[in-house]
């Protein structure tokens, strides 16, 4: 808490803006953008390995909120205040912290593939920031902070061999222990006995929620990499404007099934199930149906 009230004591309002500004780079957004610009645009593999390192860290995350269920600093301290705009969009537990979690291992994942050392530098210093920006608007402690880096951390380590090194058996294990984390984890939320004042919780509703979007997502990121290995083999490459096209309608598509199908996939399966579908069916739009225009991109820009 000391380090806290030292951030919260240097407060200005120039330097509060940039610092909400920074934390955003750590939403759930910021991970799923840039893993999908690695994945469409610059390498399928770097994809797969920052949605790897992101997918098993949102899993323990996830768990270890709710295994120790540690409250926000501000309620720990009620002396402590944070920054008012930040108060919307930090519910939940608090140990550890889901955006540094996010961020180091997002920014980790490229610092980690890239052989620009600027490229590096730049994204270990971002990952860094987000890690501070959440102490200082006052949301999380450093020991939420800390333990979240050296998750993140471990993860970019031992996943990368896998991804890179001993693909072909190192994938297959890779998602089969994915899958398993996530299921593992669901039925953590479903059965475990929690205090009673716990079901009562937003905090639980929303590890409820999670349980199904992960193991959805992870169910489809299965089936992508199956077609893509035995009959899609879609490459990357594009002329500069051509891949920003590719972004921008690819992301558009995404987005509109993720908005477009809510309700139908609600009314059929329930919201937690149609929660599943729906990310399922976001990943193959993202991974199977989306490349097959690929092809079609890659002859932009090119001379007959």
């Amino acid at each position: 808490m000391e380090l806290l009230y030292f951030f919260e004591k240097i407060r200005i309002p120039g330097l509060n803006e940039f610092m909400l500004a920074i934390t955003t780079l750590g939403d759930e957004t910021a991970f799923l953008v840039i893993a999908l610009i690695l994945f469409w645009c610059i390498d399928k593999y770097a994809g797969y390995y920052t949605l790897s390192v992101g997918f098993i860290g949102t899993i323990a995350n996830q768990f270890l909120k709710l295994w120790f269920r540690i409250p926000r600093p501000w309620v720990l301290d009620e002396n402590f205040t944070i920054l008012e705009q930040a108060r919307e969009g930090a519910g939940g537990y608090s140990f550890p912290s889901g955006h540094t979690q996010s961020a180091v291992g997002t920014f980790g994942s490229i610092a980690a593939t890239v052989k620009n050392k600027k490229i590096c530098i730049a994204a270990i210093l971002i990952a860094a920031l987000v890690a501070i920006s959440r102490m200082y608007i006052g949301v999380h402690t450093p020991l939420d902070v800390g333990v979240s880096v050296i998750l993140a951390v471990a993860l970019i380590f031992a996943v990368r061999p896998l991804v890179f090194k001993h693909r072909r058996i190192g994938m297959p294990v890779l998602l089969a222990a994915m899958i398993l984390m996530a299921v593992g984890y669901l039925c953590f939320v479903e059965f475990y006995q929690f205090p009673a004042e716990v079901f009562a919780t937003d905090n639980y509703h929303h590890g409820l929620e999670n349980a199904y979007t992960l193991l959805g997502a992870l169910a489809g990121l299965v089936i992508v990499y199956i077609v893509d290995e035995k009959w899609l083999h879609f490459s990357v490459k594009a002329v500069w404007w051509a891949q920003i096209l590719k972004v921008v309608i690819g992301l558009g598509l995404v987005l509109a099934v993720k908005a477009g199908m809510k309700g139908m996939l609600n009314g059929i399966f329930g919201e937690l199930l149609g929660r599943s579908v729906r990310y399922g069916l976001i990943v193959i739009v993202a991974g199977i149906l989306w490349p097959l225009s690929f092809r079609f991109f890659a002859k932009l820009g090119k001379k007959e």
